[in-house]
């Protein structure tokens, strides 16, 4: 460690592509033999102890007895805590290993009452996650807690009904509009969520997954947040910046020559699916941060165009790389600021000449800061 930092640790994302234990069927046909089953231990536990990450969000876990195996057969991660979303049928779920204290976790399932979207007038009949939502409690030091999110988003392959030509080109692109409207769905559901966590308070949140897609689609902004434009006054740019996440991809990408990470390669195309979003309470710009994000790794050597190349990956792999986030804690901890914003409208009337009356409003804000030992 260098001598100049404080408490670095390492933040992570990794989807295990059907984590099953051996000889259990999953996808209604595919399984392990004893054989491919230990390889895949053993190749995913050699993957952990090259990402020497301490907190490690984890996608497509159909069995969590799988997982602590992986953890037993890694040098690094063998002590962790393990958090897993229990098992649904046919469908993998998330979980989350760490170093730290687990303070408390919950499962989400059902999206919050806010998040309810309609188009038109017509409600659209989306009320939970494809996959549960994993909510994380930990102790990263004596004065600091943050929370941290692992999701899979809805995938892009299409939703097409057993009754129609899954050939058929119109269809296809239906079952990739539905899937992408899920994806949204969902996407609105976390934001939700963690607005409940972020407005107007310090506190600091990460966000560790597979969302199925890129930076700069939709539906990972919308899960982020939209930075203010430059013209906005300051007050009003302190209210976004506070409810922003961050994608530590695009921390790191600020301060280098180039971007070219990549976690996941489908019919030629490069795409960064797997996502460590920070709050502000990360991120060096912020006066009052609490660390920020140093350094951005990315684990994708085994990832295999196979477009390009007559090789094919064996199953025993994952077909994602790993991504991984250096955060430093900076050695004085700062006491946590808690802001109160409070609005009030002041409505008047005017009267003109012809009688007709206008209706002025002029909304004030009043921002509190106090300080929570």
């Amino acid at each position: 460690m260098n001598g100049n930092r404080g408490k670095v640790f390492r933040v992570g994302n990794f989807n295990l592509c059907n984590l099953a234990l051996p000889n259990e069927v999953f996808y209604r046909r595919e399984f392990y033999s004893k054989a491919d089953y230990a390889r895949k231990i053993a190749w995913s536990a050699q993957q952990l102890d090259r990402m020497r990450a301490d907190i490690v969000g984890f996608q497509e876990v159909f069995h969590p007895a799988a997982l602590q195996d992986v953890l037993d057969h890694s040098e690094y991660c063998r002590d962790f805590h393990l958090m897993a979303v229990p098992p649904l049928d046919d469908t993998p779920t998330v979980a989350l290993a760490s170093r730290f204290p687990v303070l408390a976790h919950e499962f989400i399932t059902d999206f919050p009452a806010a998040a309810r979207l309609d188009v038109r007038g017509a409600t659209m009949p989306l009320s939970h996650f494809s996959r549960p939502v994993l909510k994380v409690r930990l102790q990263l030091s004596q004065s600091v807690e943050c929370v941290v999110y692992v999701v899979h988003l809805k995938s892009k392959r299409g939703i097409i009904p057993q009754y129609v030509d899954k050939y058929d080109p119109v269809e296809i692109a239906k079952g990739q509009a539905r899937s992408l409207m899920l994806r949204a769905a969902e996407a609105i559901a976390l934001r939700v969520l963690m607005l409940e966590l972020l407005e107007d308070r310090d506190y600091p949140v990460m966000l560790l997954g597979d969302l199925n897609d890129g930076n700069p689609a939709v539906t990972s902004r919308i899960i982020s947040g939209e930075p203010p434009h430059r013209r906005l006054e300051h007050d009003f740019k302190r209210e976004i910046w506070d409810v922003l996440l961050y994608h530590a991809k695009d921390i790191q990408a600020r301060q280098s020559y180039d971007d070219y990470i990549y976690t996941h390669l489908h019919n030629g195309h490069y795409e960064c699916l797997d996502h460590i979003m920070v709050s502000q309470e990360f991120v060096s710009q912020n006066p009052e941060r609490i660390g920020n994000v140093i350094y951005v790794s990315v684990f994708n050597d085994h990832l295999l165009d196979e477009t390009l190349s007559d090789e094919h990956m064996p199953k025993w792999q994952s077909d994602h790389g790993q991504l991984v986030a250096a955060i430093e804690l900076e050695r004085d901890e700062r006491p946590r600021r808690v802001l109160t914003v409070k609005r009030s409208t002041e409505v008047t009337k005017t009267q003109d000449a012809q009688g007709k009356v206008t209706q002025h409003s002029k909304e004030s804000i009043l921002r509190v800061e106090r300080i929570e030992d």
